[in-house]
């Protein structure tokens, strides 16, 4: 796997720093809740309140503070908007994020992963064609393998009401293992 670019790494860089700064303050305690707002103020959106899910808005932070522009990623408070601009970049051989096929792609440090939530079991063919449906993403800050096989680790905003890490087992390809559906799609970044 080539080594990360330096766009890359400052994003899992960027996203692993607010783990490690927030990860024990719940969204309605300071100085998470502070944070929060101020992750809606400066991508230029009206920030209501921490109960309105922020995950998006984190993950387009993260994408911006790394140094991308509104051009080259769609800054959202929706999952499904920048992953459909995402893969439209794709089908198109355009733009520096593409909407990867987990069963074709093994997702790599810098990259974003977009699962479900809500019980929902949207597929990558409904991620390309809609934009307002609930999902969730986070930041692919390692890539690795241990006793028990490859993995990747996630950090993502608005998860258990905080800035959390999740582990997600890969295949022999370094593919994500999705047996139930969870996950949707990769957006591969080729800033």
């Amino acid at each position: 796997m080539p080594n990360p670019t330096p766009f890359q790494k400052k994003l899992a860089t960027t996203a692993v720093r607010e783990f490690e700064k927030f990860r024990l303050f719940r969204e309605n305690q300071d100085p998470l809740m502070s944070r929060i707002q101020q992750y809606w103020k400066e991508l230029g959106f009206k920030f209501e309140s921490v109960g309105v899910a922020w995950s998006a808005v984190f993950v387009s932070w993260c994408v911006k503070q790394a140094g991308a522009t509104g051009q080259q990623f769609k800054f959202s408070a929706l999952h499904a908007e920048f992953v459909r601009r995402a893969i439209a970049n794709a089908q198109a051989g355009t733009g520096l994020f593409h909407g990867r096929r987990l069963t074709e792609y093994a997702p790599k440090t810098g990259d974003i992963l977009q699962n479900n939530r809500s019980g929902n079991h949207f597929d990558f063919a409904f991620a390309s064609t809609h934009s307002g449906y609930k999902s969730h993403s986070a930041v692919i800050v390692e890539v690795g393998t241990d006793n028990a096989g490859k993995y990747l680790r996630t950090v993502g905003g608005n998860e258990a009401d905080s800035v959390g890490l999740k582990e997600v087992r890969l295949d022999s390809q370094g593919r994500v293992k999705n047996p139930a559906g969870l996950y949707i799609c990769a957006i591969e970044s080729l800033l």
